[in-house]
């Protein structure tokens, strides 16, 4: 396995590897890697003859200072994991390989960044889109993975990537889960143990709403019993709860005709959380 830190040395490389006639996954990451983000590696390593992982803690995404400086980090750790899965190359870029200085050029779904969790974290998803694209830039993948958990997320790169024609496939990978049913998240390390076991009444809001949607309950009564399921847990503080349509993320009523995206924020201890799923009637 090979690190890089500037994006013209990753370029050459994986250039050689596009002469030989392999194919390249891409994984991008923020590091502090656990079992969900090496589900990602082993299905890029499925669909590619070649894995490149990216670590970057993205600044343009965090709208707190402190969420930043705090984001858990622990590179040697990732790197031991990484070689573990055969991974052929590991990006680690410094913010200004990333953002030259003068730095001015966004890319954002103007529609899909700024609703729902967009509306949460303002800006959040324009950074997202931003570091992406110039990831994707960089390693010229044939194929990345992304994980389910962040379904906003991958509904705006899907839509980013169809729209700025990118010649790549992007692949959508279902959420881990630690045996309890919490989704593994790299922020779960900050909860302490009362919010660690308050935090898993996402999961169960979850489960209440697909058992609610096969039952035929409506949109709007899904919505009222997962946001008082979530708010009856007093460490919780409910940040937003969404059922849209699938994919589009549009506005739905009534009782659904298709597949639902049922999408949770919430805080624990002043942590962060999100458990996103597709639901069907």
């Amino acid at each position: 396995m090979e690190t890089f830190s500037h994006p013209g040395d990753l370029r050459r490389h994986l250039d050689g590897l596009r002469r030989q006639g392999r194919s390249i996954g891409f994984v991008p990451t923020m590091g502090f890697l656990h079992a969900g983000h090496m589900a990602l590696v082993a299905r890029a390593a499925q669909e590619a003859d070649r894995v490149v992982v990216s670590i970057f803690v993205n600044p343009t995404q965090f709208g707190d200072p402190h969420d930043l400086e705090t984001y858990p980090r622990d590179t040697e750790r990732d790197l031991a994991m990484l070689r573990e899965a055969g991974v052929d190359a590991v990006f680690l870029p410094g913010v200004k390989d990333i953002y030259p200085e003068g730095s001015e050029t966004i890319v954002e779904t103007m529609r899909l960044a700024n609703v729902l969790h967009g509306e949460v974290r303002e800006g959040h998803f324009r950074g997202v889109a931003t570091v992406v694209t110039k990831l994707f830039n960089i390693v010229q993948p044939d194929l990345a993975c992304f994980g389910e958990k962040d379904y906003q997320q991958l509904q705006v790169i899907r839509t980013m990537v169809r729209d700025l024609h990118f010649p790549l496939r992007v692949i959508g990978c279902p959420t881990v889960r630690e045996a309890d049913g919490l989704a593994m998240s790299s922020r779960n390390v900050k909860l302490d143990p009362e919010d660690r076991v308050a935090a898993l009444v996402l999961n169960r809001a979850l489960d209440r709403a697909q058992e609610m949607a096969s039952a035929g309950a409506t949109v709007e009564e899904i919505q009222a019993e997962v946001t008082g399921m979530i708010q009856a847990e007093p460490r919780s503080h409910l940040r937003a709860v969404d059922v849209t349509e699938a994919v589009t993320l549009r506005p739905v009523s009534g009782k659904p005709s298709g597949p639902l995206a049922l999408m949770l924020s919430a805080d624990f201890g002043g942590v962060l959380l999100i458990d996103q799923r597709e639901i069907f009637p």
